[in-house]
């Protein structure tokens, strides 16, 4: 074997000159990857249950503003807000999330109540108010929609509660969505615990014994209220506003608003943190833009409009702020354990 002036012999001069280059470059990405620490890596994997056309734009920008590569898998149409809840659980004893973002907090609530949540108070949402986050930090809200009456502009005089659904005036004319899916079902959980079983229950009779339609989802409700097939029905704002963006004739009623009144139900948004997140430093600055002010004004004025949750963030002319509401003061967790309590009870009055 030929050797150099230093001694080795060429062949071993290039394995170690291989060897050098292969340890300079795992040193060179080990700095630009992490610093050697859990959790520092320049990258957050995000699971989400809000639509992804909107939930995006928002991750992108923070991954340019931060720097920080996002890894999102969205929810599908089909698995609508439990998809990622479900794999969640699946994951729990080997975590590859690292946030969660929810579109509503009771599937929040069921992650913190199986262990699979983790507590985090971000510095961005002290001003947030507390009816809208965990007392422990296990899940905080932002950017809501409120749960409102849509009416055909035809009705001279709109219903203010909805009670109007066991109305004998409003006998055949309204509709709401399946009370066995989506925010409905979280709603009617909601009177369940505020109203207590026999009173919910009556009510729920109340809005059979009234012939109220029934449709597959809020969408569809709306889409009833809009064409003149049913004088109102209860469903998202974003269902209201994006009707009345169309120039649909129809307007919006935040219900229960006066002395006495329950209030209308607000489902925030919820961002969660992972118990055992492969990267909690960036996990927590992914959860603190998404708590931000500049992150609420945005959901504000796309086409989802939502509510922020901040106070003095600019709002469109057709959302009220949060703060002008009357707002229906729950217990999420309380809904959460309420809402698989009641599934027999709903599907029974769906006839199944």
């Amino acid at each position: 074997m030929v050797a150099n002036a230093s001694g080795f012999p060429f062949r071993w001069k290039r394995l170690f000159s291989r060897a050098a280059l292969f340890l300079a470059v795992t040193a060179l990405a080990g700095n630009i990857g992490c610093s050697g620490k859990k959790g520092s890596f320049k990258v957050v994997t995000v699971y989400v249950s809000e639509d992804q056309v909107f939930s995006e734009p928002i991750l992108k920008d923070f991954e340019k503003e931060s720097g920080i590569q996002v890894k999102a898998v969205y929810d599908t149409e089909e698995a609508k807000s439990t998809g990622s809840m479900n794999r969640l659980i699946a994951e729990r004893h080997n975590p590859r999330a690292d946030v969660y973002w929810a579109n509503e907090p009771i599937r929040a609530e069921v992650l913190k109540q199986k262990g699979i949540a983790a507590s985090y108070r971000s510095p961005n949402a002290k001003d947030i108010p507390p009816v809208f986050k965990d007392p422990e930090g296990y899940w905080t809200g932002f950017s809501a929609r409120a749960r409102v009456l849509i009416v055909n502009s035809s009705v001279q005089a709109p219903p203010e509660t909805i009670l109007a659904y066991t109305d004998p005036l409003w006998k055949g004319k309204s509709v709401i969505a399946n009370p066995l899916f989506g925010t409905t079902t979280s709603q009617i959980a909601a009177l369940f615990t505020i109203w207590g079983d026999g009173k919910a229950k009556a009510f729920m009779a109340a809005i059979k014994q009234n012939d109220v339609a029934v449709s597959t989802n809020n969408g569809e409700s709306a889409d009833f209220v809009a064409a003149g097939r049913a004088d109102f029905s209860l469903v998202d704002s974003d269902d209201a506003v994006n009707r009345m963006r169309q120039g649909k004739p129809v307007t919006m009623v935040y219900p229960d608003q006066g002395e006495g009144g329950i209030g209308c139900f607000i489902v925030p948004n919820a961002a969660v943190l992972i118990r055992g997140a492969p990267h909690p430093d960036t996990a927590e600055k992914l959860i603190d833009y998404l708590l931000s002010r500049k992150t609420e004004r945005k959901l504000a004025f796309a086409d989802c409009a939502q509510i922020p949750l901040h106070p003095a963030v600019e709002t469109p002319p057709e959302l009220r702020p949060i703060k002008g509401l009357q707002v229906m003061r729950v217990d999420y967790g309380r809904v959460a354990k309420k809402m698989v309590e009641i599934q027999p009870f709903l599907k029974a009055w769906m006839g199944l």
